[in-house]
């Protein structure tokens, strides 16, 4: 059983997203939102978002299933479209500023799948 949920165009560059995705990763869900509200990474707070829609689409899902107990299967952070803006510089010239966003997903899994899925990819 399991239930997913994404953030698009999180205005975030995703390797600030991967930092607090690692750290998550293979956790249960319960846990990982106790860890992500104490983070001091500015990423926690979106990827917490994420995480929480994920367990209420488990609810939805799965409405018998303790939701804490589900353990965080899959977790990435990939790149989205780029802004870019324009900044004046010296003798007329212009620098470009690349304002980077991400896309995150987070994939929730009950403990005896995500057991079974680590076996098959040894």
């Amino acid at each position: 059983m399991e239930a997913k949920a994404i953030a698009r165009y999180v205005r975030m560059t995703p390797r600030k997203a991967r930092r607090v995705l690692d750290l998550i990763r293979g956790k249960k869900a319960g846990e990982a939102v106790v860890a992500l509200k104490f983070m001091p990474y500015r990423a926690a707070r979106a990827v917490e978002k994420v995480l929480k829609s994920a367990m209420a689409n488990a609810i939805e899902k799965f409405p018998n299933l303790d939701v804490d107990s589900m353990i965080i299967a899959h977790a990435v952070a990939d790149q989205g479209p780029m802004m870019k803006r324009i900044e004046p510089r010296a003798m007329g010239r212009a620098n470009v500023i690349r304002k980077k966003t991400c896309h995150v997903t987070i994939v929730l899994a009950s403990g005896a799948e995500s057991t079974e899925q680590g076996s098959k990819e040894v």
